[in-house]
């Protein structure tokens, strides 16, 4: 498995994996109507677009297999939240299904840490939303619950839960 900083040569690829880890991590919690509704030339686009005008304080990650396909990635910068009292944040960690629980995602995560941490960051935060199998590795990564909103999905209501770490991991 390789983790690399992505570029644009990637966008396609991430892409597809956010579409597709969406189907199978929300299955059950968001409505299949939209998630069925979600289009990865759409996502390709939209990545492409991102990709092309990071911002110097942030940065996306990609896993790539050995046959150099995207299997997951990661992105993360400074804190979007200025009411909240963290100066980090994960904005997004998703895998394909069948490379989950491998360790993939602990790479990808520290990668975003590391990045944080030479950026001059010593927190983080991340929001999940209720019912996502990740709240439990979040945890295991020293991630506490601090609060919640509520966000709409599609034509629902759902819950999306703040988490942070007062600490990067690895700092003393």
């Amino acid at each position: 498995m390789n983790i690399c900083k992505a570029d644009v040569s990637l966008a396609q690829g991430i892409a597809e994996v956010h579409i597709y880890s969406w189907r199978t991590t929300y299955k059950g919690i968001v409505a299949d109507t939209y998630l069925s509704s979600l289009s990865v030339e759409k996502r390709a686009a939209g990545w492409t677009s991102k990709l092309n005008q990071l911002n110097d304080d942030e940065a996306v990650y990609a896993a790539l297999n050995d046959e150099g396909k995207v299997v997951g990635f990661a992105v993360g910068g400074r804190c979007r939240y200025k009411e909240f009292p963290y100066d980090g944040e994960l904005y997004a960690i998703y895998l394909l299904e069948e490379y989950q629980r491998k360790g993939i995602g602990k790479q990808l995560f520290m990668s975003v840490v590391d990045d944080l941490k030479q950026d001059g960051c010593t927190s983080m935060m991340t929001w999940v939303l209720q019912g996502n199998p990740a709240m439990d590795f979040y945890t295991s990564l020293g991630g506490k619950v601090f609060g919640q909103e509520e966000v709409e999905i599609g034509e629902e209501k759902h819950t999306e839960f703040a988490m942070g770490w007062d600490t990067l991991p690895g700092m003393h």
